[in-house]
């Protein structure tokens, strides 16, 4: 049977976040549909698109959810960050207004998902370098000190938002490769301190099917 959509080895949740209007909805099209709306209506609550790439030579099903900015539709995406492995927290590089309050987007998506998760700062609307409010310096200084990947983007042109969204699900596979393996060493290890004469094979069979993701 050829491959279609279905055939997966990992799915992985990530969310875009950032204030109303610097264009997450966009971001999000663009990478699943390759589709720009110049008349992309604000997002009410929450929506979400899924792509399928290969990192390595595994099948990665990206779930991409795309959350409200504005300020009334809060208390309903939050609920929406519990389960994301990833985040993309996107501002306007030409408002900056919309980057001075990432720190407060930090804050509530760390309040609400687990401290592995992946975030990924984005600079949106490099077509429009001309009104640009923000320096690429500053963000980028700004991501490395907070731990964040960084990358400036632009939905219209279609400029880095593929690199976007393929950096963090690689890096989110990578994590989870590296955890996998984690798992399976401390795994010997306990297992190498029991008592030899108790241990059944069958235990040493299933030792695989028990890695947490």
């Amino acid at each position: 049977m050829g491959s279609t959509e279905e055939d997966y080895n990992f799915v992985f949740k990530v969310v875009l976040i950032g204030e109303s209007g610097v264009g997450k909805t966009n971001l999000l099209s663009r990478f699943t549909r390759n589709e720009f709306n110049h008349d992309s209506r604000t997002t009410i609550g929450v929506e979400f698109s899924t792509r399928t790439i290969l990192v390595g030579d595994a099948v990665v099903k990206a779930q991409i959810w795309d959350t409200a900015g504005l300020e009334r539709y809060r208390a309903i995406t939050s609920a929406y960050y519990r389960g994301a492995v990833g985040a993309l927290v996107v501002f306007d590089i030409t408002k900056h207004q919309t980057y001075d309050v990432v720190d407060r987007w930090l804050k509530e998506l760390y309040d609400h998902a687990e401290a592995s998760i992946v975030v990924m700062l984005v600079g949106n609307k490099t077509d429009l370098a001309q009104a640009r409010e923000v320096p690429m310096e500053e963000a980028k200084m700004f991501a490395d000190n907070n731990g964040l990947l960084f990358v400036e983007t632009s939905a219209l042109d279609s400029t880095n938002v593929e690199e976007a969204f393929e950096t963090i699900l690689k890096e989110i596979f990578y994590k989870v490769q590296k955890q996998k393996q984690r798992s399976s060493q401390s795994n010997t290890v306990s297992l190498a301190n029991e008592n030899p004469a108790s241990m059944a094979p069958a235990q040493a069979e299933r030792r695989p099917c028990c890695v947490a993701l």
